[in-house]
């Protein structure tokens, strides 16, 4: 397919073959190679971190006022737009998303960065009240070299999230995007040093260094150049890398897993509810963080939402992301739906009664890919291990609830708390609920439903800091205070 990379990486600005280890990258549509690139090496890491640093610390780049990098990521948000089509078959190639998906993410990273640029423009430093004979001022500055480490199921609209702040702040990035999906990610670094190369600025101020975490990840997040780390993924790898950053002294910012509930009480609109419901869970093939995973339907209406639900979920579309009817597409690769099937086996064998799906669909379309149809699970208690463990998949488990206090005690039973979904017509309930449960984001009668200036963030082990909104800069820079003595007198001094 046209756009496809060769086997180069981009390295401290310079497009080389990685020293790492191949790796072959996956169409989960119909399980062939799409390319196969070598991933960075440890050393490789180093090269590009001590670039980075060089061009940070360079003056075009240090000196160069707000308004002049709000131009640059005004440049890159038109490229990015430019090539949307291409970064959209690109990503649904190496992910199996649909097209109308990918599409989507492209727009809302050009987006991102388009924001990002008025966001940094309209940036304000403060002069704070002086409480001597002195001017006090706060001001920001750049850290210097970034790492951002993403996953794989939204990579180029996660890629954007945290490289456009990280720039605007005065940055350089290094950029690791998941082994099973680095293709957009290498297709957005040539967009961005186009725009660095036309802006006469360093090119190193953007690596791409695609590999294992184990082996890249670890080498970016422990490397005594970069001073912040922005990671999005899984909560154990969370979990080390906060330890790694503490280790350093270093801000974190973490983006982690969910289990995320969806509400639906019995005033809702149950046809807005029952789309909402499917959406929520099964777009993006329910991989994603804030997929609403866990459903809680009150007791008196959930034989009949339940059966409705089950209904309609039968009858969604499942293909290939290339094909328009496609509603749900493929999972990201064969060892990830493997997984998601296992989660299914387990359910059956604590007892739960699979009402659809439960397998991989049957027929020569879906033979060679990694599908797994749209599942939905009750007559589990709440403490089973599909009700509360992340499986990241097209997987819903369905619970009664009693009254709201039984609603609240099982919605809040989880380590985790990124997401809640809320489905009612009485708009004092909805408050209630948004209040008292455990989630960064709630929506309420919509879902998955986002922007960039509203900051995304989750409790508990989802994760810890936020991102996008105006306050994503300055997570992304250092603040300093500055006192100006307005006095002729010399101190006083008691000696």
């Amino acid at each position: 397919m046209p756009g496809l990379p060769a086997d180069e990486i981009l390295i401290g600005g310079r497009w080389q073959r990685g020293a790492g280890q191949a790796m072959d990258t996956v169409n989960p549509a119909d399980g062939t190679v799409l390319t196969t690139l070598h991933a960075a090496d440890a050393d490789q890491v180093d090269t590009a971190a001590r670039a980075a640093a060089e061009a940070a610390a360079d003056p075009a780049w240090r000196d160069l006022l707000p308004h002049r990098r709000a131009a640059l990521l005004h440049r890159i948000a038109a490229l990015v737009e430019d090539a949307a089509d291409e970064l959209s078959a690109l990503q649904t190639a190496d992910t199996g998303k649909t097209l109308a998906e990918t599409r989507a993410l492209a727009l809302s990273a050009a987006a991102t960065f388009r924001y990002t640029a008025a966001a940094l423009e309209t940036a304000e430093d403060a002069i704070t009240p002086s409480r001597g004979e002195y001017l006090t001022l706060s001001v920001h500055e750049p850290i210097g070299v970034v790492g951002a480490v993403n996953p794989w199921n939204s990579p180029v609209a996660s890629d954007a999230q945290k490289i456009a702040p990280a720039l605007a702040g005065g940055n350089a990035v290094l950029l690791k995007p998941a082994a099973w999906t680095p293709l957009v990610s290498l297709a957005l670094g040539r967009i961005i040093q186009r725009a660095l190369i036309e802006a006469e600025l360093p090119t190193a101020l953007l690596s791409v260094l695609p590999g294992s975490g184990g082996v890249v990840g670890d080498a970016i997040v422990r490397h005594p150049l970069v001073g912040r780390i922005g990671f999005t993924g899984g909560t154990g790898t969370g979990r080390a890398i906060a330890h790694a950053a503490a280790e350093k002294l270093v801000p974190a910012s973490l983006e982690l897993g969910g289990k995320s509930p969806t509400i639906v009480r019995a005033d809702a609109d149950l046809e807005q509810a029952l789309a909402g419901v499917m959406f929520g869970v099964f777009s993006s093939s329910g991989q994603s963080c804030v997929a609403g995973s866990r459903l809680f339907v009150a007791r008196e209406i959930y034989d009949r939402f339940l059966a409705e639900l089950v209904e309609r979920v039968r009858k969604l579309r499942v293909g290939p992301g290339t094909d328009p009817d496609t509603q749900v597409g493929p999972l990201v690769h064969h060892r990830h739906r493997d997984s998601v099937a296992a989660y299914v086996d387990l359910a059956r064998e604590e007892g739960g009664r699979v009402r659809c799906g439960g397998a991989a669909p049957e027929g020569d379309t879906y033979t060679a890919g990694a599908y797994y149809l749209p599942t939905v699970i009750d007559g589990l208690p709440p403490t089973a291990r599909v009700c509360r463990e992340e499986i990241f998949g097209p997987v819903l488990v369905a619970l009664p609830y009693d009254d709201e206090e039984d609603l609240v005690r099982q919605a809040n039973d989880s380590v985790y708390g990124l997401a809640c979904g809320i489905w009612t017509r009485d708009h004092r309930a909805a408050w209630r609920l948004a209040r008292r449960i455990d989630a960064g984001t709630v929506w309420i009668n919509t879902y998955k439903q986002f922007s960039i200036s509203t900051p995304f963030g989750g409790m508990k082990d989802s994760g810890l800091g936020t991102e996008k909104g105006r306050d994503a800069i300055r997570a992304y820079q250092r603040q300093k205070s500055l006192y100006w003595g307005t006095s002729d007198a010399p101190l006083p001094w008691a000696g």
